[in-house]
């Protein structure tokens, strides 16, 4: 145990795949979002976070525990992943593929929980989870925008509710950052081809 050494936690989430239109893999949309997350997941580790933490939600979750299960082939031991979900079976109700991509992508992760002990029984669950997050992240990192809501909203909302009263920097990657990664990614890639 390190005394006087404060950790650092970061809570990662964002839109659903189908709340932005990725249904695939191979979509272009996501190869941009996925520059953009290990963008700033990069820059947090390079700073000092020890801990990502987020869900298991098809899209933003997912697409975090794949690029961290990257990074850490080019970080070693500087930080873990954290996955945690709201109730006990979570994702049991989706279809087998997403299921099972589901369980290996969480077999990945340095630590897994559910902030219920309970199969999904009520909201009141949701609302436990997003106390937990907060409560035990040090900020946020959400691939959210405000002026194209989705589900990620709940979570932006209470964050924001919880900033008012605590030192809770929250972060969000936007559409006009998604923009500004595509034409970066464009222009890498004209560079390349210009070789």
């Amino acid at each position: 145990m390190f005394i006087g050494v404060k950790m650092t936690r970061t809570w990662i989430t964002g839109y659903r795949n189908y709340e932005i239109g990725v249904f695939n893999n191979n979509d272009t949309k996501l190869k941009v979002i996925k520059q953009a997350l290990k963008n700033e997941i990069t820059n947090l580790i390079e700073n000092g976070c020890d801990w990502l933490i987020t869900g298991g939600q098809l899209g933003t979750e997912q697409w975090v525990i794949e690029i961290v299960h990257e990074l850490k082939k080019e970080y070693p031991d500087q930080f873990q992943l954290a996955v945690i979900v709201p109730f006990r079976n979570f994702g049991k109700n989706w279809n087998e593929t997403n299921y099972g991509r589901y369980q290996q992508l969480i077999s990945s992760a340095d630590f897994f929980a559910s902030t219920s002990q309970r199969d999904y029984e009520s909201p009141q669950q949701l609302k436990n989870y997003q106390y937990f997050m907060l409560t035990h992240t040090d900020k946020a990192l959400f691939l959210y925008d405000t002026e194209n809501e989705g589900k990620p909203i709940f979570d932006y909302k209470a964050a924001l509710k919880y900033q008012n009263k605590n030192n809770y920097p929250i972060q969000l990657i936007e559409m006009d950052d998604l923009q500004d990664v595509a034409a970066e990614m464009a222009e890498e890639n004209k560079s390349n081809h210009d070789i």
